[in-house]
């Protein structure tokens, strides 16, 4: 078993030191090391010991510890679950007619419009871009005929259309319950271990110590600010992970989030970036219209977010031209588009990914960006954290995966969540045939942005960093219409029931009591 144990590191050393090569961190640390090679502090009668020592002074030992804690992050194999491809053939089935649909609507829209998926932006479009690039506002095009591709309400239909190969129907089970799909999920007695500070009602800024009359809590996040300080000083990422389990503090969060994700600014990024904008300057693609009219309809008419209106069309054209996006569909049941290159033929060699970064905006996409404008004034930063952010999370929202952190498993966890623990309000739902999981699933898709006001949203997301978990999301809409069960035990259609709801902005909402311990 030992032998396993450390073949099994072995490899993994070797994997982590063939990537590292490839990585934009390899360089800067190759460098430095040269630098400290050749400096004074290394003796050559105890080379060894003096160039680990000076390693660790200098802190190139903290960057490459932190390197070596987001590459396991991303590629955090459960063994069990096969989790770099999708398993399941009836839901690689349904992800790949899901993506056809996507397709053919594309190309729909270009045959109703007349456009292309791509082509060069005209001299007089790109100088005009260029000039209003901090103000995208005031840039003027003609968005009439252009609609999403999809919306939420289209991806759940699919989702609750799927069905096992081995199901067999019974009656009175079926889709309304997701009997029909066998995934596993964690119980609550899992959840608990994995949310065990929550579980214990332990103080987390932004939850439970806005009502508790505790003088402790007054004194919380002062308390959290100096050790947030501390915790950033040492640059250690999975020190910052922990320490946000108990939330962070507001003037602290953009830096720790930045050190937990490793998307701190820097000369690379920031060229990076450059050349991003530089593409979309280049390049008029469908996409572009797609998600200016995203925000447009989205944050544009949220009094929460309509003044980042121009930062958002910054960073949202640039994400749609990241090609480093495309890293997530070597580990996902999901695969990108492509298109013909002008001119050719639909053979193989003439097909290119479109867009550029794979991901096609769906109405609400935007969404995923918003709270990120709290945060950071600097573009780079911004963009770079919600690029990681989306990379580690955002993604499994919207496919079609049996991966515990998925779309599929979150819906269905939150389902017996509500089943198990609110049994009067499920039956009541069943009773006047309302599909529990409608109410919810733009809370789920979108992480509840946008549904949430912006400090709660943050606070949310602290956690979902924290326990480095989407789960947290299904446990807060159950717990939500826990909160509201009164209400929605009186309405008896969905229309009223969306009509009746309404979280209320800066409302605390407690933890249900079979969540906490």
């Amino acid at each position: 078993m030992t032998d396993l144990k450390d073949k099994s590191i072995h490899l993994t050393t070797e994997k982590i030191t063939e990537e590292l090569k490839d990585m934009r961190v390899y360089k800067s640390v190759y460098n430095d090391l040269q630098r400290l090679v050749v400096s004074p502090c290394i003796k050559e009668s105890d080379f060894k010991s003096t160039l680990l020592e000076s390693i660790k002074n200098v802190g190139i030992e903290t960057q490459i510890r932190n390197t070596v804690f987001h590459w396991m992050r991303s590629h955090k194999i459960d063994l069990d679950s096969n989790s770099w491809a999708e398993p399941l053939t009836y839901l690689r089935k349904a992800q790949f007619q899901w993506e056809k649909r996507i397709q053919k609507s594309l190309n729909s829209m270009c045959n109703e419009i007349g456009i292309q998926l791509s082509r060069f932006r005209l001299p007089s479009d790109r100088d005009d871009m260029k000039d209003k690039w901090t103000e995208l506002s005031t840039y003027e095009v003609d968005l009439t005929q252009y609609r999403p591709v999809y919306a939420p309400k289209d991806f759940l239909e699919v989702l609750i259309s799927l069905k096992s190969s081995n199901y067999r129907s019974v009656e009175g089970e079926g889709s309304w319950d997701f009997t029909q799909i066998p995934l596993k999920i964690k119980s609550l007695s899992e959840l608990r271990q994995l949310y065990k500070e929550l579980a214990r009602g332990e103080s987390v800024i932004g939850t439970n110590s806005y009502n508790n009359p505790n003088p402790y809590f007054n004194a919380l996040e002062s308390e959290r600010i100096t050790l947030g300080e501390k915790v950033l000083n040492s640059k250690h990422a999975p020190v910052a992970q922990e320490f946000l389990k108990k939330g962070s503090p507001r003037c602290l969060r953009g830096k720790i989030w930045c050190q937990v994700l490793g998307s701190e600014a820097t000369p690379d990024n920031s060229k990076y970036f450059e050349q991003l904008k530089s593409s979309v300057l280049t390049y008029d693609l469908l996409i572009d219209k797609l998600t200016i009219k995203d925000v447009q309809l989205t944050a544009s008419n949220d009094d929460q977010y309509f003044v980042f209106e121009d930062l958002l069309y910054q960073i949202l054209l640039c994400f749609s031209r990241d090609t480093e996006i495309l890293s997530i569909f070597e580990h996902s049941s999901a695969s990108p588009l492509y298109g013909p290159l002008k001119n050719k033929n639909t053979n193989t060699e003439n097909l290119v990914v479109y867009p550029p970064s794979g991901i096609i905006p769906f109405h609400g996409f935007t969404m995923y960006a918003t709270p990120f404008c709290y945060l950071y004034d600097d573009v780079i930063s911004l963009y770079f954290t919600f690029r990681a952010f989306y990379l580690r999370y955002f993604y499994h929202l919207h496919q079609v995966s049996s991966n515990e952190q998925g779309i599929l498993s979150l819906c269905i966890l939150f389902h017996r969540l509500l089943q198990r623990y609110e049994p009067q309000l499920f039956l009541h739902f069943k009773t006047i045939h309302i599909h529990p999981i409608k109410i919810v699933f733009k809370w789920i898709m979108r992480c509840f942005s946008g549904h949430l006001p912006p400090d709660q949203i943050l606070y949310l997301w602290d956690l979902i960093l924290a326990y480095d978990s989407l789960e947290i999301i299904s446990i807060l809409a159950v717990a939500i219409l826990s909160f509201r069960r009164e209400n929605l035990m009186q309405v008896d259609t969905l229309q009223n029931v969306e009509v009746g709801y309404e979280i209320l902005y800066g409302r605390y909402i407690p933890a249900p009591r079979w969540i906490v311990l």
